[in-house]
């Protein structure tokens, strides 16, 4: 039915929106990512309840993934249909997926050459942050005003300035920092295991941020308790750590990633979980404004939808007894291109005008590896009613939230 997909495969490209997490995801075409396939995460999506359906994203199938090499060295990653999967045929397609593996190959060897170069040119020993262009980077991709906000060796803060073309087109994000160390050590981990094993399944799933020119994008790593019920005496203190030093145990939710753009300075602002972990509540309160911000100016607009989004889902997990979304995160998305906004249709009721009007912006659950609930029925412990670590996290970010808004009115 798709012999171009079936005969050369799908050539994976880095998910560029990527801002948290360890897993690699890549995209598979416009509006389809993928990622490694784990179990838990896998059963979590075909047995999804009713309820939840639309706070997350859409499972769309599974893909055999192997690591290969062209002529020239260069890394590169291949989906091919799972063919053991009856459903593979129906669910494996991305009207957009790029079929045509080697007319465009992505030359990932020389992507992550120059994404280490990058790092070590910006993160200098004199502990200043440096402004650092490289127009003659191998890869073709402009490495631009990359300006370091906090500590030299960690930048957990960093800005970046897109390079705006001489057209009008709204300028496009070619390196996250973030997905781009994700991809390096997985594909050193793949390379490392290519003489065993090169056969590897990979989940598909929507891509969230297709509809956006320029996505904002906030990874919540939500409730007070983040290790699963399988996780090791070493793993588990170490998670309970990390949640007693920062936001999590005090009000059930930690800022695990973000990219925001600010029309002002024409900047993308990136803040990994390492800073996240670091903030107060003050300085948690502090990265939520400056997630709504362009700029310019509050984006007022944003925070009624997402609030009425978040009860919305506070009220389904309410009902979903006996799951529990350990180290799950929550993805609240909008366009930092304020022109792309849909525009009223004239002459028009009142209410599809203002649905028309009101600014595209989605909150999803993602991340399900160490979810559980009593249906999974090998796990060993099976807990009773809702996952109320989760939902206070969600309270107190409606609370946040809200205070926003009012700050807007006041």
């Amino acid at each position: 039915q798709q012999p171009a997909f079936q005969a050369k495969g799908v050539m994976l490209e880095p998910f560029v929106h990527q801002v948290g997490g360890h897993s690699c995801v890549l995209r598979f075409g416009e509006q389809t990512i993928c990622k490694p396939l784990i179990p838990r995460e896998h059963q979590f999506y075909k047995n999804l309840p009713a309820a939840m359906r639309k706070f997350t994203p859409q499972y769309r199938g599974v893909v055999s993934v192997s690591f290969e090499e062209d002529e020239e060295g260069n890394l590169c990653l291949i989906a091919y249909p799972l063919l053991s999967d009856p459903s593979a045929d129906v669910e494996n397609k991305d009207p957009s997926a790029d079929c045509d593996a080697k007319s465009k190959m992505l030359h990932w060897g020389q992507m992550i050459t120059s994404s280490l170069l990058l790092e070590s040119e910006i993160y200098s020993k004199d502990g200043r942050g440096r402004h650092f262009r490289k127009d003659n980077d191998q890869s073709g991709h402009t490495l631009q005003g990359y300006t370091e906000l906090e500590r030299p060796q960690q930048a957990e803060v960093l800005r970046y300035r897109l390079d705006h073309s001489h057209s009008n087109a709204v300028p496009q994000l070619k390196h996250n920092p973030w997905s781009l160390k994700c991809h390096q050590q997985h594909l050193q981990r793949m390379k490392e295991n290519a003489k065993h094993r090169n056969q590897y399944k990979f989940i598909l799933l929507e891509n969230l941020t297709w509809r956006h020119a320029l996505p904002c994008v906030l990874d919540l790593k939500m409730g007070t308790r983040q290790h699963g019920d399988d996780a090791s005496e070493e793993k588990k203190a170490i998670q309970i750590r990390k949640c007693q030093q920062s936001t999590s145990a005090s009000i059930g939710v930690r800022l695990c990633g973000m990219q925001v753009y600010h029309s002002d300075s024409g900047q993308l602002i990136f803040m990994n979980k390492y800073h996240g972990r670091k903030l107060t509540l003050a300085g948690f309160k502090e990265a939520l404004f400056q997630f709504f911000h362009s700029g310019h100016r509050l984006r007022q607009e944003l925070l009624s939808p997402v609030l009425s989004r978040l009860r919305e889902m506070q009220a389904a997990l309410e009902s979903c007894e006996s799951y529990r979304f350990y180290s799950s995160s929550l993805l609240i998305i909008y366009d930092g291109d304020e022109d792309e906004e849909v525009e009223a249709e004239p002459k028009m009721d009142e209410d599809p005008l203002s649905e028309l009007c009101s600014p595209v912006v989605d909150v999803r659950m993602i991340d399900f590896a160490h979810t559980t609930c009593r249906h999974y029925g090998e796990d060993s412990v099976v807990h009773e009613g809702k996952d109320s670590g989760y939902i206070f996290g969600l309270q107190n970010l409606i609370t946040i939230i809200s205070e926003l808004e009012n700050h807007c009115t006041d």
